[in-house]
């Protein structure tokens, strides 16, 4: 396989991991191998690496566990990019859709769709989706009180969303992944 072939490939597995856990594309390209869990479904990302600067769980689904489990771990970085020891660049992804032709998307725009998708189609409590999001609380007494993670809840949010973007059984018709893998 030629280098321009392994690096459309992992910038592809790192766009779908981004869909399927709707992080921030910093987050993805930085993720290490030492963040994962894959037998306890947790993808912990360190204080120093989140916007808020506070650690955060992301629920991984069976599905994004599929995808860790099928890339390599020759370095630390669970998306290796072209030079050694580095992650992929922050414009792989972008990139990676417009070799695509799909100028129309953009990366941050599938957590936008995770947002609306989760608040027009589901009923989970919009809470538990901005936790997912990672956002901030900006109610600074609902802060104070707010103290755990919601992570069951975000893992049962996390599994629509990935039956929803891979238009699975019993999940809604449409779907995400599937007319963008039908191009790479």
């Amino acid at each position: 396989m030629d280098q321009l072939a392994a690096r459309e490939g992992v910038a592809a597995r790192a766009l779908e991991f981004t869909i399927l856990t709707a992080a921030r594309t910093g987050e993805v390209i930085g993720a290490r191998w030492s963040e994962m869990d894959l037998e306890a479904g947790t993808w912990t990302i360190p204080a120093e690496r989140m916007k808020a600067k506070r650690e955060h769980r992301v629920p991984l689904t069976v599905k994004v566990i599929e995808i860790l489990r099928a890339l390599p771990r020759e370095v630390d970085y669970v998306f290796p990019g072209g030079r050694n020891g580095a992650p992929i660049s922050n414009m792989a992804m972008a990139e990676l859709l417009k070799r695509m032709g799909r100028n129309d998307i953009t990366v941050h725009g599938f957590r936008s769709a995770f947002r609306d998708w989760a608040a027009e189609r589901t009923n989970y409590a919009n809470h538990v989706v901005e936790m997912s999001l990672a956002h901030v609380i900006g109610d600074k007494v609902e802060a104070a009180y707010r103290r755990g993670d919601l992570f069951a809840k975000r893992s049962r949010l996390m599994a629509d969303w990935a039956r929803f973007c891979m238009g699975q059984a019993g999940a809604e018709t449409a779907n995400v992944v599937k007319p963008i893998r039908a191009r790479v």
